[in-house]
């Protein structure tokens, strides 16, 4: 591949002029991003589209169980990825993949919103999960007004005001550590009697004494004037006062546009893939927190290992299948 890749922080890559690839890869998070590294020293021609670079990790707070790296923010391991990534000179285009078909000659052909279509011998899904929405009064209202799915991108704002964090799992968690570097008082939410985050997370946010545990409750709404204010114990009725609510109750995968290309997906909605990240249609394979490959052990490293199978997959496959 000849096309030079000039990074500006994070701003979109030079459009790829080609249109036929070894590998198209859907996603640009861990998964994704391991999966063009690997595919790259394959030396397939490679391509990224994804609607967002590094994906949810946009949106995790401290980050401290990635060998290598004792700590660091959603945000700053995404600009490694794409640093590392830019070595190898893969192309990234920002913009959804709306359809895959496969054609008579056993090529795909990639569909994207912006009325692209690109040609691959292959495809890895690596689009990652959506985060869950709450679903009470008062959400969508003040979205951007104190309602926050991010606490990278919103935690400054609340330098010494009060916040919630709705949540128990290690996303919640995070959250709430981040926040509470800015935030004079945190509360996480959580409907059961206990988080179900990791042990090591647990014990940081009960040795801060900013964080207070709101346990066996839900949020029935959420409420302000012209910003968040307050918000409601369905159990109770009190109200609670704070300026922000970071919500993070747990994420869904992409099932329809999965059903819609023809992948089998489990019950849940997540891909069914093989051991070597294999999925029911020859020529894609799946990889990361879109996958049932961990079960429900979504974690950064083990997305980043189904990406470097995935790719090393799709290799053998165009191996064997093509050559």
């Amino acid at each position: 591949m000849s096309l030079r890749i000039s990074f500006k922080g994070l701003g979109l890559v030079e459009k790829p002029k080609e249109k036929e690839y070894d590998v198209v890869i859907v996603g640009g998070g861990p998964a994704g991003v391991t999966a063009a590294i690997y595919s790259a020293r394959y030396m397939l021609k490679t391509l990224i589209i994804t609607k967002e670079k590094g994906g949810q990790l946009n949106k995790v707070g401290y980050i401290e169980n990635y060998p290598g790296i004792r700590r660091i923010i959603g945000p700053e391991f995404i600009d490694k990825l794409y640093r590392h990534l830019e070595y190898y000179k893969v192309p990234v285009i920002i913009d959804e993949v709306v359809d895959i078909k496969k054609r008579g000659d056993e090529m795909f052909d990639v569909l994207t919103s912006l009325g692209e279509r690109f040609t691959s011998k292959t495809v890895i899904l690596a689009l990652g999960v959506m985060k869950r929405k709450l679903g009470v009064p008062g959400e969508e209202e003040f979205l951007g007004k104190g309602v926050s799915y991010c606490a990278p991108c919103d935690a400054p704002l609340f330098r010494d005001k009060m916040v919630a964090v709705i949540g128990g799992g290690d996303s919640a968690a995070s959250a709430a550590l981040l926040l509470a570097e800015y935030a004079k008082k945190v509360y996480v939410v959580y409907r059961r009697d206990r988080l179900r985050a990791q042990p090591f997370y647990i014990r940081q946010l009960k040795e801060n004494p900013k964080v207070e545990f709101i346990l066996n409750s839900n949020v029935a709404e959420i409420g302000g004037t012209k910003t968040v204010e307050w918000i409601k114990i369905r159990e109770t009725g009190k109200k609670i006062p704070v300026n922000g609510v970071f919500i993070e109750i747990g994420a869904d995968p992409p099932r329809k546009f999965f059903e819609k290309i023809g992948v089998e997906v489990n019950e849940k909605g997540y891909v069914k893939v093989g051991r070597d990240q294999s999925t029911n249609i020859p020529g894609i394979f799946a990889a990361g927190d879109c996958t049932n490959a961990a079960g429900a052990f979504k974690q950064i490293v083990v997305a980043a290992a189904q990406g470097a199978i995935a790719a090393d997959s799709a290799y053998r496959y165009i191996v064997e299948k093509f050559k």
